[in-house]
């Protein structure tokens, strides 16, 4: 701790006295890292931040947090018995505190991963309320304004490409990717095919839609209904262990009385 202490505070002297201007350093090596950035890194941040999130300054963050880790740790190093070791050992280090935020981006993806596959089947109910009346890409695009927060980015880059001209099923499925949840692929490709289809057999592509749709809402109620039945079990399980953990304190402290006297 006294190391750390003491190269914190000589990297802070050094660049005090423009010894060594840290903040340069870390912007002129900061385009290097641009490689380093995950394919998901854009789509999770504003999955969790909202679309006016800045991805550059908080990548920039990124880099200037393992670089000063690796710098400070070399510093430590250097004062008690620098080797190879341990240089490679500051620049693990540095790269797992570089690699800290997306990891915590992607532990909150894999958790609201469950809220999204409740909220999917809800969502594609309004939309096939939507395809009664309109074509599916409009019907896409209408419903960005009443989705939930968390497709929208999503369906914003899948009505964009339909209206490029992108008629393969490629925006559908790189929107099921997004939110890689159950059925997500299979109701993209059904809907990517009710909007191939023509107007005479619209209605029957619909209806199969439509109870595609309401057999996923069953089972999202399904797994509330038993989320909410699991959740009361251990509530009931805790209270009884609490119950009977008292109960033999209590035994046992009137032994331990009894004992006494």
């Amino acid at each position: 701790m006294e190391f750390l202490l003491v190269a914190a505070i000589l990297l802070f002297l050094l660049d005090y006295t423009k010894k060594i201007n840290v903040r340069k350093f870390v912007g002129d090596t900061e385009p290097y890292f641009k490689s380093l950035m995950e394919d998901d890194y854009e789509f999770l941040l504003k999955l969790k931040y909202g679309n006016d999130v800045d991805v550059n300054e908080l990548f920039g963050q990124r880099v200037r947090n393992g670089v000063v880790t690796i710098i400070v740790l070399i510093f430590i190093f250097v004062l008690n018995k620098p080797s190879f070791i341990s240089v490679l050992l500051s620049f693990i280090l540095g790269y797992v505190v570089f690699k800290s935020q997306y990891s915590n981006l992607q532990n909150y993806y894999k958790k609201n991963l469950h809220h999204i596959d409740q909220m999917l089947p809800y969502y594609l109910k309004s939309l096939e309320i939507l395809i009664q009346h309109y074509t599916v890409p409009v019907a896409l695009r209408r419903s960005i304004n009443t989705a939930p927060e968390i497709f929208v980015p999503g369906l914003k880059k899948l009505v964009a490409r339909i209206e490029e001209g992108d008629s393969s099923v490629d925006p559908y499925m790189d929107f099921a990717k997004e939110y890689p949840v159950r059925d997500s692929m299979r109701m993209m490709r059904l809907l990517y095919r009710l909007g191939l289809g023509s107007q005479e057999n619209k209605q029957e592509q619909l209806v199969m839609f439509s109870r595609t749709v309401s057999t996923l809402q069953n089972k999202a109620r399904e797994q509330k209904y038993k989320e909410r039945l699991e959740r009361m079990e251990n509530k009931t399980m805790q209270m009884l262990f609490v119950t009977g953990g008292g109960i033999l304190l209590l035994l046992l402290f009137s032994m331990l009385q009894m004992l006494n006297l």
